[in-house]
């Protein structure tokens, strides 16, 4: 029987939003390639100057996405989040159950759903400037122990790393249950505005995922190799990602490359996301490091060449087959 992963994170709609140059990044004052926490008001100029842009709509959080690979690889997948009392609101959690992914969400009176605009850029990097709306008024005193029963794996996105209250009750929760804990780095410019805070709580991590730019912000490595040594200092399993050359994963000494097929980059919203889930499902089937990332790899290619987090439904039992022959 495989084990199971319970994802902690954002709830958020997902607007994708197809740029044809990056001058709307410089006209909105985005960093490229980073993400942005904006207010209601912001958040609805931005919504103005790009609505003559196409988009696409979907459910997104970077939590929520890793339990969806997760969930769609067979394996048991939970999640806990916040939304609104809107229809935006109940959409999510339809969307979660339809996926066959435990909600534990909950619902704010007081704010709509949280919103992020994905713009990508042609060269497929994506930038966020998200709304947390409901999904910021998740705390500390939401959780219960019981959310943790029958789960080995925690998996936390880092944008919440700003809410330091809830990612330390949600550590000692899922250790008082003996769970794994995940943490996915999530954006380096989150990184380097709470790099204390996370260099504080990694020691009671077990697994790290970052790309180049957020091993870099967490290190002050440029080189790969150099900031997963790093890394992998504060944790027992550090991975770093870096695009079209793969991935490197570190355990104790032993330090494994794996590398990456060609292929089309359209968008890179979810890539991350989706080698979490690969490579949090090897754990969960009992696979080698390097199986378990070829596993992270293989979803991270299959949805960096279509637009948005998710990867299609009709793709799946391809995706399934490849792996089962790893």
């Amino acid at each position: 029987m495989s084990k199971n992963v319970i994802c902690l994170g954002n709830a958020l709609i997902d607007a994708i939003v197809q740029l044809e140059t990056d001058n709307t990044l410089s006209e909105l004052d985005l960093p490229k390639g980073g993400m942005i926490l904006v207010d209601k008001d912001v958040f609805d100029k931005i919504k103005l100057q790009a609505r003559n842009l196409n988009y696409t709509l979907q459910t997104g959080g970077s939590a929520a996405n890793t339990a969806n690979g997760i969930a769609n690889l067979g394996i048991g997948a939970g999640y806990i989040g916040m939304v609104g009392e809107d229809d935006f609101g109940e959409f999510y959690i339809n969307d979660l159950l339809s996926n066959n992914i435990k909600p534990q969400v909950f619902k704010s009176k007081f704010s709509s759903s949280g919103t992020a605009i994905a713009f990508v850029s042609k060269d497929g990097e994506r930038t966020f400037a998200t709304y947390l709306g409901a999904a910021i008024e998740l705390n500390s005193k939401l959780l219960k122990e019981e959310f943790f029963n029958n789960y080995h794996i925690l998996h936390i996105e880092g944008y919440l790393i700003v809410n330091h209250e809830l990612i330390k009750q949600a550590i000692l929760l899922a250790k008082q249950n003996n769970l794994l804990i995940s943490l996915d780095l999530a954006s380096y410019n989150v990184v380097e505005e709470n790099i204390e805070f996370l260099k504080q709580i990694s020691k009671d991590v077990d697994i790290i995922f970052a790309n180049e730019q957020e091993a870099y912000a967490f290190s002050g490595e440029k080189d790969a190799k150099k900031a997963l040594d790093i890394i992998a200092s504060y944790c027992k399993i550090a991975v770093v990602k870096i695009g079209k050359d793969g991935s490197l994963i570190k355990q104790g000494d032993k330090t494994i490359r794996i590398s990456s097929k060609e292929k089309l980059c359209i968008d890179t919203t979810g890539a991350g996301d989706m080698y979490a889930s690969g490579f949090l499902s090897g754990l969960c089937l009992d696979k080698t490091l390097e199986d378990c990332g070829k596993m992270g790899g293989i979803l991270a290619e299959e949805v960096i060449g279509v637009y948005g987090a998710k990867i299609p439904k009709d793709a799946w039992q391809r995706i399934n087959e490849e792996i089962n022959n790893l």
